[in-house]
This record gives C-alpha cells, sequence and structure tokens, in this order.
C-alpha cells in the first residue's frame, strides 16, 4: 500500500481548524452590550449590579490594568432557535494560549448568583439546552482586567506589576459578545478527531494501531460534507465508533485524573485578585460537577477556601454541597502550597495545623497527603512534619523542572532527617495543569520510572492560575481514554484513592534520603530581602508571644489572646506561599507585605510587652526576659532575672592600621580595610580565618540568569566578581569597630562587636542598595578542612557535600539554611549565624602555597536586584546581622542561631519570672510553649533532639500537672503513643535523633 499518511494527517487538521471546529456554532446572534467602570478597587457584586453602565461596542478597548469592569449583556433567543441548545459566547478580548495570565470574568445573574468563570478556555454559558424562543437573556459579567505581565517575549521589566505604577492604558479588546446554537454532534466529532489524532501522533509509525486510526480518520473525512458538516457530522462519527471502542492492553499505564486548579494565592497579581480567581474556578468546577457525573475535582490551600467562605457564600454553597457528594475534594491539609525551605520549625508545622484544622471544622475531612505540585523543592525535616501531622502521602511534580540531573523514581518513599518516611510521587505526566492531550498522557506513560512494579500514576487535570480549571473537553477526553488501545487509561479518581492504589501495588518503593533540591530557582533563597525579613522575624515574634502569653495566663490569669494568635499565625502563614516567601511576585504583592509585617509586629509587640508586664508586676528591679531556649547569661530559659555584670572587650589599635577586639576569649584583628583577618580561639589555641584571606568580605558578582530573572541564579555568576576592600571609614563606634564602603551607587555601613565572655563576632551590616541585576554576598574565609558542612532546617539540620564529586553535589551551588550554618573538622568547628537570610554557598580549596591545608568558604547572600517582574526588587536601605563563631560545635550553633534571632527583652518588674516548662538538656530544644488551640487550658510544649544524636532528658513543668499525652501536631492524644509518666512535674524523655515531640498538660 502507498504511504499516504502525512496526507491524511494534514487532512484532518485542515478539516479540524477551517471546517468542523466552526460548525460546533453554526448559528449566532450579537448581545447588546455595556459596561460600567468600577473606579478603585473592585466593589460588592451588588453595587456592579445596580451601576448604570454606558453602550459599549465589540471591537472598542476596555480594562485599565487592575481595574474591574462590569458588562451587561442582553438579548433574545430567536424564534427558530426553540428546542435547540444555545449559549452565550463571552469572548473578552482572550488570548487562548495565556489561560490563567490576563483578563478573566464572573458571570452572575440579575439576581447575583454567580453562574461560571470566563476565561480564555471556557468562554462560553448555557442559555438553554433546550431553549425557548424569544427568552430573554441577562447576564452581568464582573470583569478584571488584569494586565499581561509574562508576555511571549517573558522577563522583560514593566512597571505593569504594581497598581501604583500600571498606568491607565485600556488593556484588552472586546472580541465577542453572541448567542449561538451550540450543535453538540459536531462538538462530540470534534472531541472524537482530537484524541484519535492525538493519540496517532504519539504510536510507531510501524504500529498496526496507529494505521487502523488512520484509515478509520480517513473514512470520518471522506463521510463529512465540508458544506455540511452539521448536517453530516453523526455520520463521520459512526466511521470512528470501532477504533474508539477498541480496549487498551491489559498492561497499559494506568492513570489517576484529579480535576485540578493550581491557583498561586499571589504571584503576577495581588492577594485581592487571588480571592477572585478562587471564586470564578470554583463556579466552574461546582457547574462541571453538575454536568459530569464521573469528574472529580480536587482544591488545595485551606486559605483560598477560606475565601470563598468569606467573600463569596453563594459559592460556597454550591461547594459545600459538592464536598457532601464526594466530588469537590479538600486536597493538601495545608494552609497554603507553601515554600517548604524557608519555613521555620513551628511555622511549617503550623501549616499543616490550620490547613488540616480547617478541613475537619468546615467538613469532617481529614487529609493524608500534602500537595505541594509547584513549590521549589523540599526541605530534609519535611517528612516527619508530615507524618506528625497525621498525613502519609506527599505529591509533587516540580522536581521535574530541575536543569542539570534527572529524578530516578516517580514513586518512592522519602526519608527525611530523623528516619521518617513518606510515600511520595511525582506524576510522570510533568505537569500540574494537563489537559488530556495525547502528547500528554503518551509522555506520562512513556516516561514513568517505575515500569515493571508499578504501574499507576496521577494527572492533576485543568487549567490554573485562573484559567479556571478543569473544561468540558479534558472531561470527555478523559471519557474516551477511559479504555483505549494504544493510550494508558484515565479514571476520575480522588488523590486518596489514587494513594491507596498506588501504595498498595508497591509496598515497597525505593527510598530518597535527604532533601528534595531543585536544580532551579536557587535565587528565591535571597530575591525581595524586606519580605524575607518579615518572615523570619514574625516567626520568632510568634514564638515570644506564644511562649509569655502561655506564661502569663498559668502564672497571672492573662487572658490568652487565641483568636489573635490564630489570625497572625494564618497571615503568616499565608505570605509563605510559594510565590511571596520567595520574592517571585510582582511588585505590588511585597509592598503589600512589608506593610503586613510592620503591622503583625506592632501587634505582636504588644501582645509581648502586656503578658511580660503582668508577669513582673510593678518593680524597679531590672529584669532580662530570654524567650531562646537556652539559658544565657544566667537568666533561664522562658524566664525572666536580674542580668549580671559583665566585663568590658578591650578594643584597641592594630599595628599596620585597624583595631583589635579581645575579649579574653577572641582576639579578632580588623585590617585599615575593615576586613577581619584574624579570629583567634585564645582557649583552643587556633585561628579560624584561612592563611592569607579576609574575612567579613563582600562580594558583588554580575547577575542575569538566561531566565526567570527573580527565581534563578545560574552558576556562571561566580565566572565574575569584585571583592569590595576599598573603605571610605573604619573606626571606633563605642566598644565596636563601624566600617563604611561605597560601591556604584550603594553605600554599606558595619559594625563588628565582640560581647563580653561570649565566642561570637557580630556583624551588623547596614546596605542603601542602589543595583540593578547585581548579587551581593558576604564571605567568611575558614581554616577548616571539611568534606561537609550543616545548615539548619525544620526540627534539625542537614548536611551537605562540601565537594562537587558528582552532578548532584554540583548543582548545589546555593542551598538553603535557617538560622547556622556549621563546619567542622575533629577537634575544632565554625558557626555563620544569621538574623535574616537563607541563601548561602559553600565551597572548599586547598591551598596551593604556605601549609598545603584546605579553605573552606562560607558567603551568606544578601541582596539581588532582579527587574522581573518587579523592576525595583530589594531597591532601598536592609540590615542584616551575622555572626562568626569559631570553636563552635554543633550545639554551640544551634543556641547561638537561636540567640541572634531572640534579643533579650528588658523590663523592670518586682521579681524574677520563673519559666513554665524547661529542658535539663540542650539537645532537647523547646520550639513552642502555647495553651491548647482548643481553649482548654492545657499547656502545650513542642521540642527536638536538635543536636543529631540520641538523648535522655528531663523536661519539668513550673505548674501543677494533671496529666500529660503525646499528641499530633493538631494536639489530638497518639493512640499508639504510652503517656510518659510524670513526678513532680518532671518528664523523663529519650529521644533519638531529630526526633519531634508534642506533649499536651493537662493543668491541676
Amino acid at each position: 500500500m502507498h504511504d499516504d499518511r502525512s496526507l491524511v494527517e494534514a487532512r484532518l487538521k485542515r478539516v479540524l481548524d477551517e471546517r468542523v471546529r466552526p460548525a460546533v456554532y453554526p448559528e449566532s446572534v450579537p448581545l447588546d452590550v455595556a459596561v460600567w467602570h468600577a473606579p478603585g478597587e473592585p466593589v460588592p457584586v451588588a453595587e456592579g449590579l445596580a451601576a448604570e453602565p454606558e453602550p459599549i461596542e465589540v471591537g472598542a478597548r476596555w480594562g485599565a490594568p487592575w481595574g474591574t469592569s462590569w458588562f451587561r449583556v442582553t438579548g433574545t433567543v430567536p424564534e427558530t432557535w426553540a428546542g435547540r441548545t444555545v449559549e452565550a459566547i463571552l469572548d473578552l478580548g482572550f488570548d487562548e494560549n495565556m489561560p490563567g495570565f490576563q483578563c478573566e470574568g464572573l458571570v452572575h445573574r440579575p439576581d447575583g448568583t454567580p453562574v461560571k468563570g470566563l476565561n480564555p478556555r471556557n468562554q462560553w454559558v448555557r442559555v438553554g439546552a433546550p431553549a425557548e424562543g424569544g427568552e430573554q437573556v441577562r447576564l452581568h459579567i464582573e470583569a478584571a482586567s488584569n494586565p499581561v505581565i509574562l508576555d511571549y517575549h517573558p522577563f522583560l521589566p514593566t512597571r505593569l506589576g504594581d497598581k501604583e505604577t500600571a498606568g491607565s492604558e485600556p488593556q484588552y479588546t472586546l472580541a465577542r459578545m453572541d448567542l449561538a446554537v451550540f450543535d453538540d454532534t459536531v462538538w462530540q466529532l470534534v472531541i472524537d478527531l482530537e484524541v484519535l489524532g492525538e493519540l496517532m501522533a504519539e504510536l510507531p509509525v510501524e504500529s498496526a494501531r496507529r494505521w487502523d486510526i488512520l484509515r478509520a480518520v480517513d473514512k470520518a473525512l471522506d463521510a463529512l460534507d465540508l458544506q455540511d458538516v452539521n448536517g453530516t457530522a453523526d455520520r463521520a462519527r459512526s466511521r470512528l465508533t470501532d477504533v474508539l471502542a477498541t480496549p487498551a492492553a491489559p498492561s497499559a499505564h494506568r492513570i489517576s485524573a484529579v480535576g485540578h486548579a493550581h491557583i498561586d494565592s499571589a504571584w503576577l497579581w495581588p492577594l485581592r485578585e487571588t480571592v477572585r480567581k478562587v471564586a470564578r474556578t470554583t463556579s466552574n468546577m461546582t457547574a462541571l460537577l453538575d454536568d459530569e457525573p464521573d469528574f472529580v475535582f480536587a482544591m488545595s490551600q485551606a486559605q483560598q477556601w477560606a475565601w470563598v467562605r468569606d467573600h463569596r457564600p453563594e459559592v460556597w454553597a454550591r461547594v459545600k454541597k459538592a464536598v457532601a457528594d464526594g466530588r469537590f475534594v479538600p486536597a493538601g491539609g495545608m494552609w497554603v502550597e507553601s515554600d517548604t525551605n524557608m519555613p521555620g520549625s513551628e511555622a511549617m508545622a503550623r501549616q499543616f495545623v490550620h490547613g488540616k484544622r480547617f478541613f475537619l471544622d468546615e467538613f469532617g475531612i481529614e487529609n493524608d497527603e500534602a500537595w505541594l505540585p509547584d513549590t521549589f523543592g523540599f526541605a530534609a525535616g519535611l517528612p516527619q512534619i508530615i507524618k506528625a501531622a497525621g498525613s502519609k502521602y506527599l505529591l509533587t511534580q516540580k522536581i521535574s523542572w530541575s536543569q542539570t540531573n534527572k529524578f530516578p523514581h516517580h514513586t518512592f518513599r522519602w526519608e527525611g532527617i530523623d528516619g521518617t518516611r513518606i510515600f511520595t510521587h511525582f506524576p510522570p505526566v510533568d505537569t500540574y495543569n494537563c489537559s488530556m492531550k495525547g502528547g500528554e498522557i503518551a509522555h506520562a506513560a512513556r516516561n514513568f520510572k517505575d515500569k515493571g512494579v508499578a504501574r499507576h500514576s496521577l494527572a492533576p487535570t485543568g487549567w490554573g492560575d485562573g484559567g479556571g480549571g478543569t473544561t468540558r473537553e479534558m472531561v470527555a477526553k478523559a471519557a474516551r481514554l477511559r479504555d483505549l488501545e494504544g493510550s494508558a487509561t484515565v479514571t476520575w479518581e480522588t488523590p486518596q484513592a489514587f494513594f491507596e492504589k498506588a501504595s498498595a501495588e508497591y509496598p515497597e518503593p525505593p527510598v530518597w534520603v535527604g532533601e528534595l533540591y531543585l536544580e532551579l530557582h536557587r535565587a528565591t533563597l535571597t530575591s525581595q530581602a524586606k519580605t524575607k525579613q518579615g518572615n523570619r522575624r514574625s516567626e520568632h515574634l510568634l514564638r515570644e508571644a506564644e511562649l509569655w502569653a502561655a506564661t502569663a495566663a498559668v502564672r497571672r490569669g492573662f487572658p490568652y489572646p487565641y483568636e489573635d494568635l490564630d489570625r497572625i499565625w494564618k497571615t503568616v502563614l499565608l505570605h509563605q506561599f510559594h510565590d511571596i516567601l520567595p520574592g517571585s511576585s510582582i511588585a505590588w504583592v511585597h509592598r503589600e507585605a512589608r506593610r503586613t509585617y510592620e503591622r503583625v509586629a506592632e501587634e505582636l509587640n504588644r501582645i509581648i510587652e502586656s503578658a511580660q508586664r503582668s508577669l513582673a508586676g510593678e518593680g524597679d528591679t531590672p529584669l532580662v526576659f530570654n524567650a531562646a531556649p537556652h539559658t544565657r547569661a544566667g537568666v533561664p530559659a522562658g524566664g525572666a532575672r536580674t542580668p549580671a555584670g559583665q566585663d568590658r572587650t578591650a578594643l584597641t589599635a592594630r599595628p599596620g592600621g585597624g583595631h583589635v577586639l579581645d575579649n579574653g576569649l577572641l582576639r579578632v584583628e580588623i585590617d585599615a580595610r575593615g576586613l577581619v583577618v584574624s579570629a583567634y580561639d585564645i582557649e583552643a589555641d587556633r585561628e579560624t580565618v584561612a592563611p592569607g584571606r579576609a574575612a567579613n568580605l563582600l562580594q558583588l558578582h554580575p547577575d542575569f540568569p538566561n531566565m526567570w530573572d527573580a527565581w534563578d541564579v545560574d552558576e556562571f555568576y561566580r565566572n565574575t566578581v569584585t571583592d569590595l576592600t576599598d573603605a571610605d571609614e573604619v573606626a571606633r563606634d563605642g566598644d565596636g569597630v563601624r566600617v563604611v564602603r561605597t560601591f556604584g551607587a550603594s553605600r554599606v555601613t558595619q559594625v563588628l562587636s565582640l560581647a563580653p565572655g561570649e565566642r561570637r563576632l557580630v556583624v551588623d551590616t547596614e546596605v542603601d542598595w542602589h543595583e540593578t541585576e547585581k548579587f551581593l554576598k558576604l564571605a567568611f574565609p575558614l581554616d577548616v578542612h571539611a568534606e561537609r558542612y550543616a545548615s539548619e532546617t525544620q526540627f534539625g539540620h542537614f548536611h551537605r557535600p562540601t565537594h562537587t564529586n558528582t552532578s548532584w553535589e554540583a548543582a548545589k551551588f546555593e542551598a538553603c539554611n535557617h538560622r547556622f550554618v556549621h563546619l567542622e573538622e575533629p577537634g575544632f568547628g565554625v558557626a555563620i549565624v544569621n538574623d535574616s537570610t537563607y541563601g548561602h554557598d559553600v565551597t572548599r580549596t586547598v591551598r596551593t602555597d604556605g601549609d598545603g591545608g584546605t579553605t573552606t568558604t562560607v558567603r551568606a547572600s544578601l541582596l539581588r536586584a532582579p527587574r522581573f517582574p518587579d523592576p525595583e526588587t530589594d531597591q532601598g536601605v536592609h540590615r542584616f546581622r551575622h555572626a562568626l563563631v569559631p570553636g563552635a560545635g554543633i550545639g554551640d550553633a544551634v543556641r547561638e542561631g537561636w540567640r541572634i534571632n531572640l534579643p533579650e527583652r528588658h523590663l523592670s518588674g518586682a521579681a524574677e519570672v520563673a519559666p513554665l516548662v524547661t529542658s535539663d538538656q540542650d539537645a532537647v530544644v523547646v520550639t513552642a510553649v502555647k495553651l491548647a488551640d482548643d481553649g482548654s487550658g492545657d499547656v502545650v510544649v513542642r521540642f527536638h533532639e536538635a543536636f543529631g544524636g540520641r538523648a535522655r532528658a528531663t523536661l519539668t513543668a513550673g505548674f501543677e500537672v494533671a496529666g500529660v499525652a503525646v499528641t499530633d501536631l493538631l494536639e489530638r492524644p497518639l493512640a499508639d503513643a504510652a503517656a510518659p509518666e510524670i513526678r513532680d512535674g518532671r518528664i523523663a524523655l529519650r529521644l533519638r535523633p531529630f526526633e519531634l515531640v508534642t506533649l499536651r498538660l493537662r493543668r491541676a
């Protein structure tokens, strides 16, 4: 037979594009359109409906950036259409290639009832099926003219990312506003031909199945009269019946399709717009559930559910009914799909506490899975947090974006720092916006790395980010792919159903130990420094507020601020969303975040001060309150005491220029350039700074990644570096040394100080930053031979290599730490601690001159200046605090990390304040002391082993305890955990490395 394959395939494409798809709507009449442009921010629905609109024509421009326009469309169904299916086609000026990244609309009936969302791939509204001739049509569209930020030429700087700078130029052209007859037969033919054509293209040319499909398609096209598509579509479909009915092979890959609409809680739009994106999408999905009995939709992020409840009660009612029917499924059990690298221990725990509790309170549903398809890598401390929250599965897709190394599994057990293992799945479809295209389904089957031992994978299906979710076309395609030869099989299922099947068929999958590092988006650890500082400060203020309020409640009857703390926690958790905390959102988002963090700090400081005043009483005795989990300067952890007197640090001139700081423990030499050329540990008789090198060295790199400006730093940035060694001023500043430098358009002021009695050099850095596309680092070259180093993560620390033996290690050229980085050789270690930075790099070199020793350099990442999506990223004044701690063991690193983030508070009062709870072992770190969320008055204490070894400790309660229970993160007693014995308020503990424990203490 002659090979006419290419001819038939080309025929199919043209007939579909030019004849069949246009025939879906064979007849149409224009609607009358009028519009009212809301001044300022969006208005309530009632106000939008009541406003008096002005006429507007198709082809007219509309919509200032970030504006809201209320369109009223009216018309009459022609009498000749009676008994036929009629839809309104409402095209606001969409680009079908950009679902979720442009204008959107929510359609309302005149009484304010929401109908469904309007999106680039979802422009229809059903009017009647069958319609009545002469029926009057009146619809109202709340249309958002969100500007296109990420355009076809991506990453170009734009002022459209903030309403204050976006201007008023109309963004869109009204494209089509019609009533039209919908021909379901033609629409079904479109789906038939798309499914078969897409499947055919994925099959081997030599396979018989491909040719069977080709011949069937050819016959269907022969049966179609191109001058009467609507009259012959049914005949064409009949030619495809057999080829669509051929069942899949028994060995076919099995895909669980989950209706999905990944909605970033903020990104290229502000938080207020996400509230509306969620309302549009949930309106769409509840409508689709009514039409499609097999369809199942899952939505994560309890915050987004709460927005629907609080802002769109009429949509919420539909959502609640669909949840009760088991088809609109809460997923993930987190407050938002947060970043997981940077949130601190308690914050990561509270993501699950608040997320799971919301779904339990609202629906009585508990999630078994963490659902994080788009998060930029996963910290090694996360598995035990998932388990401690009562969950057992994790789903993500983002690791498929890694640039260098292909992850070896799609289904596996992920082991965290304490040994906890979580059943984890990476969908091999490699997208969280699957649209049921044949290429996607075939890729999932081919790509699946666990063939031979497993055959199930998951496909999150639907347009996200305001693209409207799953479409009726996707559902129709999935129906044809349920059991079709040559394809993987597709079934709509809940995440829970998928995980139960996948874990049952693969009970012993491979294990991956340690962090799930994304080899991309590394710069999100540094971009938007003020957002990151706001997060870190808020986390520690929340710790203080809970600790002192709980102590005062137990001791003084202080009214514990349950509602305020709950609200503030949710605000902080929201801002840990994976495009806010990472600094990858538009300027508007980060401008609002800065103001929010300021309000949070003010409110938490008021709570802290009120609780401490209640505890201290009235008096003139000077007290120091210590909120850190370790005793310092004689003040117990969680208590207050009169401070002891301290000696002063000697500050003298250095021969040859500069200054020397000496407190009897450390002697630090600062040269005339303001660089630390020696940090000598007197007790250890050991130099910390590498020979011939200088610490406290600011280094400036060019920073212009190939793409994803705010997200990425590419390794070639290291090829060019400028050491900032010129100093405008090096002078005494009280007991410290002040160093001033200028470079480019920027200025840095540093104060270096050495506290009496402490082996800790503190570096306070203020940067007035006005660079663009630059990367600023703070370097500490250390005379330490270390093949690995520790960086703090949630409830412990994680080791990374300092070498680059393999491509996996080389790819980690920028990584995350929390409060400390620690490295050591036997007998001597060094810690670098910080109060607000996360990104860092560690490199090692062997000195070729002198002693031939090893220099291990730790560099903290301070600032960047990308121009997309915020062209003014990080411009202005920033303050950082770091400390170099020579002679530090891992315990010192832990302690100093807490110290620098929780400074003492000074207050005068009547008497000392004894701690509410104490641990007698520094390795057992208490991360939270609070009252139970249920208002019972029980005291909840959360702690973990922090050094990475076994620990025996005694936890002592400073109040009478009637009972104690081991609980999960939601403060529910664990059925399989024996209650520890308590005697005279003392609880004996044994913890394995990094073990996380929550105790609930019932007060007598």
